[in-house]
Order: C-alpha cells, then structure tokens, then sequence
C-alpha cells in the first residue's frame, strides 16, 4: 500500500487536461499514414480498423480503474472522464472514416446498418454512448444529481455491444476478439459489489486465524 500512495502522491500533480492533446496525435497520424500510403492496399480499411479497435482500448482502459483502485488502490478517477470522452472520439473518428472515405453512399449505410448485425450492434453502443459524452461535465453532474449516474451505466452495455461489434467483425472464431470480450466480461464482473464483500471477508477471516 505504501508503493500505492506514492504513485497517488505523484499523480494528484499530473493535470488531466494534456490527455486531450495527447488523444488526438494517433488519429491524426492514422490519417497522415493512410494519406501518405504506409497503411497497405486499402488504407482506409486499415484506418477504419485501427481507429476503431483504439477506441475499445481506451474504453476497456477506462472501465479498468475502478477495479484497479480496488485491487492495488492506485486511484486513476481524476483521469478517467478523460479516458471515456477520448475513446468516445475515437468511435466518432471511426464511424466518420467508415462513413464519409468507406462507404459514401448513404443509401447504402443505411441498408449495411439493418443487414449487417456487426454493424448494427456497432451503432447501438455508440447510440448508447452519446448521453454519456453529453453529459461528462460537472454542469450536468450538478443538474442531473442522482440520475447522473443512472446515465451513465448505459457505459456497461455499450461497452459489451463494442466488444461483440469486434467479435462479430472479424469473421469465425478468433483469439484476438475472444480475448477482448473475455476481457470486458471480467472487469465489468470485478466491479460487482458481492466480489469485494467476499474478498473482505476472506480477508477479514484470514487476519483472525493468524491471531
């Protein structure tokens, strides 16, 4: 625990705000990569992929903190608001590139939305994320109060609809997305409370036996 109030100690003085600069240097190098012709035969695809399968990342990152203050009590909260509206743009990095360079024809998005489970299931998380990027600023905690939590445990689903939109997208079975989801499953089971009242309890347990 000591170690864990030495890395708290050290980031009460990192300020959040340069996540947001730092959020926007892979996308815009993906692009620069696509435009310059380093990302194969179908740079957008690839760009599409990459963007995308970023933003999982980030969101998975931001679903890790409660349970990593949990288990090691290094606490990453002021970070997280940050985390979730830079996975949040991401998404929308990855849903313009397959919009507006992919597909173009809208009346062809619209039929790929309905035909498409993967991509149906894609659009339903970011529909789902959308309150929650509105609403990620003190001024709607302030006048939202309680239901702003409510609000925002649309993240659980969405982030599972994600998950899935991945292991859907890569035709058959495969480790990559596999993992991912098995991923998504665990952390959001580590944040159910009767986890850690029975780990508390085992520890409690444990320290009587020793005495």
């Amino acid at each position: 625990m000591e170690i864990a109030r030495s890395i708290n100690g050290a980031l009460r003085k990192v300020p959040a705000w340069p996540l947001y600069i730092i959020g926007v240097i892979p996308p815009a190098w993906l692009f620069y990569q696509g435009v310059t012709g380093n990302l194969g035969v179908d740079p957008v695809k690839e760009m599409e992929h990459q963007i995308g399968l970023l933003g999982l990342q980030v969101l998975i990152a931001t679903l890790l903190v409660t349970p990593l203050f949990k288990l090691t009590r290094i606490n990453l909260v002021k970070f997280r608001r940050a985390m979730g509206l830079i996975g949040f743009f991401y998404i929308v990095c990855h849903l313009a590139v397959w919009l507006f360079l992919d597909v173009q024809i809208w009346s062809q998005i619209w039929a790929d939305i309905v035909k498409r489970p993967y991509i149906t299931i894609g659009m339903a998380a970011f529909v789902l994320l959308i309150p929650l990027a509105v609403t990620s600023n003190d001024w709607s905690m302030r006048k939202l109060r309680r239901s702003w939590k409510t609000v925002h445990k649309l993240f659980y689903p969405a982030i599972i609809l994600g998950g899935v939109h991945f292991f859907l997208l890569r035709k058959g079975i495969q480790l990559e997305p596999v993992l991912y989801l098995a991923g998504i499953i665990l952390l959001l089971v580590l944040r159910l409370p009767f986890i850690w009242r029975w780990r508390q309890r085992n520890r409690t347990t444990s320290v009587r036996e020793a005495t």
